[in-house]
């Protein structure tokens, strides 16, 4: 795993603050658009202290499957309110909803 830098967190997170309201990244994709497309973990971790960063729409990411965070409930929620829905499996349709960057 790449070694985490406070340049690379706001790196990765310059990119989630680009995610559009209504539309959801993979962790790939934001390890892709960064130029490491081997580093998916490493978006999902500093994904997971944002907080101590600022305020991101960290919401918007989720896993190559469309996949929410386990145990963070809020998460569809806040994506419900900006018009991404859920299938039947709890997951989002990435065919619907994936940013297309």
């Amino acid at each position: 795993m790449a070694k985490l830098t406070e340049d690379l967190a706001y790196e990765i997170l310059s990119v989630v603050e680009e995610i559009p309201e209504g539309c959801v990244a993979t962790y790939g994709q934001i390890a892709r658009l960064i130029g490491r497309e081997k580093n998916s973990r490493l978006v999902g971790k500093v994904l997971s202290n944002a907080e101590f960063y600022g305020r991101f729409p960290c919401h918007r990411v989720v896993s190559h499957n469309g996949r929410l965070v386990p145990g963070w409930t809020q998460q569809a929620d806040l994506l419900a309110r900006e018009g991404v829905f859920l299938k039947e499996d709890g997951h989002v349709d990435l065919r619907i909803y994936q940013w297309d960057c």
